[in-house]
């Protein structure tokens, strides 16, 4: 068995760095500059189920999301769980705080083991002050955030849940239209992860993924989906409302 040597703390730099890098809000900032925000950016690992955001929290932190995913949702006073946002790596959010729109009745939860950038406000301030386009991505990344909540209103009010359920499948899965195989994968979510992330009760899911079954659009293992017909799950996706 071979083991992996530790990384020095240059490497940990560097590696940080040029995840920076890649992330859209830091783009176009330079070596010296990426390497003055990585000094200002702690990084935490997060395992499955652990919540890291509560409603009522200040909004004193960015967040960019490095490895994982990570899970916005609100919660009924029955105690049901809407997902607002399933987040993918490299997103960034916290963002509304920073121009006084903080997530207040929100949670952010790890819907699997995750690491995450944070940032403190007062940071991410002098770097607005210093970098205007940083707050004009910010803006955008608003607008974006907006947008998709719109979309899931809309989706809620006007398409069946068969519908919302073969989009949300492939886009768990990945799928970049062009690119993705003919079968693929969806692993570590339960039914109720699924109904929760369409508004719904488990039982619809479950009802939904048994008809898919049954016409041999998936198969159903232990915590794992597997696409087996993503052509004909693109065309349901697509259907009309």
């Amino acid at each position: 068995m071979t083991t992996t040597p530790a990384l020095t703390g240059a490497e940990r730099t560097a590696a940080k760095i040029g995840y920076l890098s890649k992330t859209d809000l830091f783009q176009d900032l330079t070596p010296p500059e990426l390497a003055e925000i990585e000094r200002k950016i702690t990084m935490h690992t997060c395992e499955r189920g652990r919540v890291f955001y509560l409603p009522g929290e200040t909004g004193e932190a960015l967040f960019i999301l490095k490895e994982g995913r990570v899970q916005l949702y609100r919660l009924s006073a029955e105690g049901r769980k809407l997902v607002l946002a399933i987040l993918e790596p490299g997103t960034v959010f916290g963002e509304m705080s920073m121009i006084g729109q903080g997530m207040y009745d929100a949670f952010a939860e790890a819907a699997e083991p995750c690491t995450i950038c944070v940032m403190s406000r007062r940071d991410v301030e002098a770097l607005i002050r210093s970098k205007p386009q940083i707050a004009l991505r910010l803006l955008e990344l608003v607008a974006v955030r907006m947008q998709e909540l719109e979309t899931q209103l809309e989706d809620i009010a006007f398409r069946s849940v068969p519908v919302r359920l073969a989009t949300l499948l492939l886009r768990l899965a990945g799928d970049s239209t062009d690119e993705m195989p003919i079968a693929a994968t969806v692993g570590g979510l339960t039914h109720q992860d699924l109904a929760d992330m369409l508004g719904v009760y488990r039982e619809t899911v479950t009802t939904a993924l048994d008809n898919f079954r049954n016409n041999d659009l998936i198969a159903i293992g232990r915590r794992q989906l597997v696409l087996r017909n993503v052509p004909r799950l693109r065309e349901l996706a697509a259907a009309s409302r």
